[in-house]
């Protein structure tokens, strides 16, 4: 799937910076374009691989690049403000080669949480192709306003795309882990997952073809109709014999001397099952997913049809949905066999439940706190009046 990414504020930039490594480490072409933005100049300073030109510097005339603090009511404002200098960046993407954008962004500080629903609606209104969002919930260990941030920036994010694919922090950081290295290895989480999904059915000649294809049209079929998503993703090391197991031998079944298609079989079924029922991006029951996609990616002799479509049939009946599309994606070189399944449309959320308790809360909070305002205000005028001697 060809993508143009937009990484908003500090956090979505440096992933769509991680997204530009893994596609030179691995020679796929997901990114076909990438675009940062953020308010904070040192933040653009930091990145090494998006394009000067593409970085664009937003609110100077009201943050002097230095940030929005964490205000997200303030990046909003100058997300609206600046929208034709972000367009001007967007107008040199190559929009007739891409699938669809997408937007990442932390939800937890004020430049992305504010801007990124933003750029996404101004993008919906100009263009056809699916606009999705990545979205990074801060740690509950962050801070209070930053939880915040989140609660009242998701609801209007996934207002605005068309599918909001989520990555909890909450639910990665380990305990006594610096916050440097905790998101590091955040980042590599998310671009491995990530890489997988949006990488199938990108091949050049010259690699293997996928028994069961998994294209561009499948992701986008199985992120229609909104909502929230979440990702799975589990991994085996296995002997890789470059040899042989090509697509011929997966469909003629002559696989024998390079593998044991029962063992390839258990092992795709049980990694699809450590994929759904593991470590999610946001963790969530899985029961009652409306939408599902499930790709295996490996060696090609340690792919078969059989597995892909007993782990479909499993996903189907844990789900409840109809809707559980999957294929495989062949990698030659990899000593590895991974299964990743997207989840998309999911309900029962523990962790945006408790969002949204948050921000009920602090709507409440501001409404009191506002009535107590105006209540204080009319007994100074009070007070004011009834002190006031007349002049003669």
């Amino acid at each position: 799937m060809k993508l143009a990414m937009i990484g908003f504020g500090q956090a979505g930039g440096k992933i769509v910076d991680k997204f530009l490594e893994h596609d030179q480490r691995s020679g796929s072409s997901i990114v076909r374009s990438a675009v940062a933005v953020n308010s904070a100049k040192a933040d653009l300073m930091g990145l090494d691989r998006i394009p000067q030109e593409q970085r664009v510097l937003i609110g100077q005339s009201r943050v002097k690049g230095h940030g929005v603090g964490a205000d997200n009511e303030l990046g909003a404002e100058i997300a609206e403000e600046d929208i034709d200098e972000i367009q001007g960046a967007v107008d040199t993407i190559p929009v007739h080669e891409v699938d669809a954008f997408l937007i990442v962004a932390g939800m937890g500080g004020g430049t992305g949480s504010g801007g990124a629903p933003v750029l996404a609606k101004h993008l919906k209104r100009i263009y056809t192709e699916p606009v999705y969002g990545l979205g990074i919930l801060p740690g509950g260990d962050e801070g209070g306003i930053y939880t915040l941030n989140a609660a009242r920036s998701f609801q209007t994010f996934v207002r605005e795309v068309d599918n909001l694919m989520v990555f909890d922090n909450d639910a990665w950081r380990q305990s006594g882990e610096s916050i440097e290295s905790g998101y590091a290895e955040i980042n590599e989480e998310i671009v491995r997952r990530f890489g997988i999904l949006f990488g199938a059915g990108e091949i050049d000649g010259d690699e293997e073809v996928a028994e069961s294809v998994v294209d561009s049209s499948e992701i986008i079929n199985t992120l229609a109709g909104g909502g929230v998503s979440t990702i799975g993703y589990a991994a085996e090391e296995v002997e890789n014999n470059k040899s042989g197991g090509g697509l011929l031998s997966r469909f003629t079944g002559n696989e024998d001397d390079s593998m044991d298609s029962a063992n390839t079989t258990n092992r795709i079924t049980s990694l699809v099952r450590k994929a759904a029922l593991g470590r999610l991006t946001l963790p969530c029951e899985i029961e009652g997913s409306e939408r599902a996609l499930l790709v295996l990616s490996g060696p090609p002799q340690h792919l078969n049809r059989k597995g892909i479509e007993r782990g479909r049939k499993w996903l189907e009946e844990q789900t409840g949905s109809m809707e559980v599309r999957g294929g495989d994606y062949p990698v030659a070189d990899s000593n590895y066999v991974a299964s990743v399944v997207l989840l998309s449309g999911v309900n029962n959320v523990p962790r945006i439940k408790e969002l949204q308790e948050v921000a009920i809360e602090a709507q409440e909070n501001i409404d009191d706190i506002r009535e107590e305002s105006e209540e204080n205000l009319e007994e100074l005028v009070e007070d004011d009046d009834d002190e006031l001697e007349p002049l003669f």
